[in-house]
């Protein structure tokens, strides 16, 4: 898309099927699309299997632009992932983390490469469910394998995503009536959840954190919480892995981290794609764009907020993800601390530039293999 984008201009209208969609790939686009005319692109694109996930975009993520959604975000940014909110689940993340560096220290002992990639999962994960729950959970395991089998459902295109005005491809498809199966299967799971979390009110138990289903519940309001705990966890593990990832390929930043838009007309119903990945790697605005060089953010007024176009990793506008302070929070720690306890090698025989950065297909752009590495122990972890 990069590639044509440079041929083609910043905005290229491709026709997938019956559906236009609109590629953006620059700053300017992209902050007309989400300032300038963000009221007219506030609507979020479903196809067929997203649509049976959210309740045919009832939720917030993929909700329909409108008062409800407004009422969802107002709740989900003043009461769930508000600031004063996230920093009350600061005992949770330091104890989490603990958790993560002493499972570490065995393999560091032993001498033995571990797969940091499912670590990070099942480190975010738990973190995720105590935020969400305030305490630990046993149906975990089983929401997470329900999300995760969701999540591959929304990468399989269809033929009913490409015409979704034949009836007869709609039926004939089975993304949806898996991705049914799924959604049927996330909801008894939370309905259990939710259940156990009223009776345990009802008796007055109280747990060492009101978590974010004790706040809806205290509130008596209605939010999709797949959203909510989903979205969260897996785009917070995937960052810390890629993270992670790019730190092995590049030693010397590991050792220093240690120390109607622009003239267009828009047809109504188009669906717009914003290339951030194009966006972030556009030589105009970054130098050495292809290089992996956190330092490029020192002393730089640059910013994740949503007004700088050419760096959008949380969006920008009305659609812009209102879980940023959540989900640098759990990652911040983590990765300060594997890089503080441990010092990293990669497995005998396998070189930086060995280093698989292959996606995997889905709606979050994860790792497609796992990263395997061999922890030292620099400064030992205390118990957790």
């Amino acid at each position: 898309m990069r590639d044509l984008a440079q041929k083609h201009g910043p905005l290229m209208m491709l026709r997938l099927g019956e559906v236009p969609t609109l590629v953006v790939s620059s700053p300017e686009a992209a902050q007309a699309i989400t300032k300038t005319y963000d009221i007219t692109f506030a609507d979020r694109h479903l196809n067929a299997t997203i649509g049976v996930l959210t309740f045919n975009g009832t939720d917030l993520v993929f909700g329909t632009y409108g008062e409800r959604w407004r009422q969802l975000r107002k709740i989900t940014v003043l009461e769930l992932l508000s600031v004063a909110r996230v920093q009350s689940f600061q005992r949770i993340r330091e104890e989490e983390v603990a958790r993560f560096m002493q499972s570490l220290a065995a393999s560091a002992g032993a001498g033995a490469t571990v797969n940091l990639s499912k670590m990070i999962s099942r480190f975010i994960n738990d973190t995720f469910v105590r935020e969400s729950i305030g305490s630990r959970c046993k149906y975990q395991d089983d929401y997470l394998d329900a999300f995760d089998t969701a999540v591959r459902q929304t990468s399989v295109l269809t033929v009913a995503d490409l015409f979704p005005s034949s009836r007869l491809m709609q039926i004939l498809g089975t993304a949806p009536r898996n991705a049914l199966k799924c959604r049927n299967r996330i909801t008894r799971i939370l309905e259990q959840i939710i259940h156990e979390q009223v009776e345990a009110m009802d008796r007055g138990e109280k747990t060492a954190h009101e978590g974010l289903i004790g706040v809806l519940l205290r509130l008596q309001k209605e939010a999709s919480l797949p959203d909510l705990f989903g979205a969260g966890s897996d785009t917070s593990s995937t960052t810390l892995n890629w993270c992670m990832t790019e730190l092995m390929r590049y030693p010397a930043t590991m050792a220093k981290a240690q120390a109607e838009v622009m003239g267009y007309d828009i047809p109504k119903g188009t669906s717009v794609f914003i290339n951030v990945w194009a966006i972030c790697r556009d030589a105009k605005y970054w130098e050495d764009a292809e290089e992996f060089r956190p330092e490029r953010f020192e002393n730089t007024n640059l910013d994740y907020k949503g007004t700088n176009y050419e760096f959008l990793p949380f969006g920008s506008g009305r659609r812009m993800c209102p879980g940023a302070n959540l989900g640098l929070a759990n990652i911040e720690l983590a990765l300060a601390s594997l890089l503080y306890h441990y010092n990293w090698k990669l497995p005998d025989g396998v070189k930086p530039e060995d280093v698989q950065v292959w996606e995997g297909p889905g709606l979050i752009a994860k790792k497609k293999t796992g990263l395997i590495l061999h922890p030292v122990t620099c400064i030992a972890p205390a118990d957790a």
